[in-house]
């Protein structure tokens, strides 16, 4: 083996211990621009690579015409188009900002997000609460309802959350998030079980704070009702489990994988900052009556960080009742997680699998064995209406292309090679 090949198999090995070390604790609730390094009034975020206003899909859009409209920057609809257009909002990438966001990924100053640090490396990341499914702002809808809600969970939901965490000195995501693995869940497209476990925990918290009855009722009937409620505090959790492996020199493990709904991205350890890309793909999936293939838009969100960090797709093994949500049988939901070992590093040592014998989930994707094998990471996701305001319409399963990581290969044997 070259002396370049011992260097980039020993920060490979270095890059999946960090993966696996990370404790990712929730310890705090509180507003994007008290919290989001850089974040300002005029600024949004978005999923995924960057991307321009004049390129972005149909459900970003929606989702930035929604959030200009909630934070009093437009009036309506079309005061908010006239504004994005004019160069007066800047559009910068979640991930730019140490966030991420599900699907179209809008942040805005005024939004709560979850705040978690990754305690045996002291950095943090951040999301924001989960909305629900159908008409939200994350999947490209802006009505008054949806605008309604999220003003509820600005007055409401979150600042009531946020009494309660605090008189906890911290919620283990990672506790939970093994847990759940073991109940059912891959927790990015299924999240019964973690939601079902967070709740436990946080009603007893609920109940010490001076919060009237009614309002602690509200805030446990939204989030029992919302089975995805956890997704958006897994992908915080991630976020901050995957930067433990930013900027580690000659690592060839992915560090970030997400989608604008226009191109899809990756960041690899070793390359930093520098994200390699390519045309993001259309799901295989289950649409909701009344939809189709046609009405779909091209596969978005920060969620993929989910598999970056060994669960979500790559732990479909655990969670054959996916199936149901993103179609296929529970046997592809086996023969998925499987074949991720190919292009993986290692296996979690926390992360197990009930139905594989409690092996570990693939963990720790390497562009040189995604490269050398063709094989390409697994997603499973929701799928948005192509059109800006109508929001969610099913949910699927695509891979990820391989030209973003033979792009990224290249690129690395050009910094590395001697």
């Amino acid at each position: 083996m070259s002396q370049l090949g011992k260097k980039i198999d020993r920060a490979n090995q270095e890059a999946v211990k960090r993966l696996m070390d990370s404790q990712p604790v929730l310890k705090d609730i509180r507003p994007a621009k008290e919290v989001v390094p850089g974040m300002e009034k005029n600024l949004l975020l978005h999923a995924g690579p960057p991307v321009a206003w004049e390129m972005m899909c149909g459900p970003v859009r929606g989702a930035v015409l929604g959030a200009l409209v909630y934070e009093g920057l437009a009036g309506d609809i079309k005061e908010a188009e006239t504004l994005a257009r004019s160069g007066k909002v800047r559009f910068e990438p979640c991930h730019h900002h140490q966030t991420v966001g599900p699907m179209a990924g809008v942040v805005s100053s005024s939004m709560y997000v979850f705040c978690v640090e990754n305690e045996p490396f002291g950095n943090s990341a951040y999301c924001t609460l989960n909305e629900g499914l159908g008409k939200v702002l994350r999947f490209g809808a802006y009505s008054e309802e949806v605008i309604k809600r999220l003003k509820w969970m600005e007055v409401v939901l979150a600042p009531s959350l946020r009494k309660a965490i605090t008189l906890s000195e911290r919620i283990n995501v990672k506790t939970i998030t093994s847990q759940a693995l073991q109940m059912g869940d891959e927790c990015h497209n299924r999240n019964v079980a973690a939601t079902n476990i967070f709740l436990r925990e946080v009603i007893p918290l609920l109940l010490k704070t001076e919060l009237d009855k009614k309002t602690i009722g509200e805030i446990v009937s939204f989030i029992s009702s919302n089975p995805h409620f956890f997704l958006n505090l897994s992908m915080a959790a991630c976020k901050a489990t995957a930067d433990a492996v930013s900027d580690l020199k000659y690592s060839t493990i992915v560090s970030a994988m997400a989608r604008n709904g226009t191109e899809i991205g990756i960041r690899v350890a070793g390359l930093g900052e520098e994200w390699f890309t390519a045309p993001a793909g259309l799901p295989k999936g289950l649409y909701f009556a009344g939809f189709k293939e046609e009405h779909a838009n091209p596969d978005l969100g920060d969620s993929t960080i989910s598999e970056v960090a060994g669960i979500g797709a790559f732990a479909m093994a655990s969670a054959p009742a996916i199936v149901k949500f993103v179609g296929g049988t529970p046997a592809d939901a086996v023969k998925y997680t499987q074949e991720m070992y190919e292009i993986c590093v290692a296996r979690h040592k926390d992360y197990q699998i009930p139905g594989l014998n409690f092996i570990g989930t693939p963990t720790g994707v390497d562009i040189r064995k995604v490269v050398e094998s063709g094989v390409t990471p697994i997603i499973n996701t929701g799928i948005a209406h192509k059109e800006p305001g109508i929001g969610q319409i099913g949910a699927g399963i695509l891979r990820a292309p391989v030209e973003m990581f033979e792009s990224a290969l290249v690129r690395f044997d050009e910094k590395y090679r001697d």
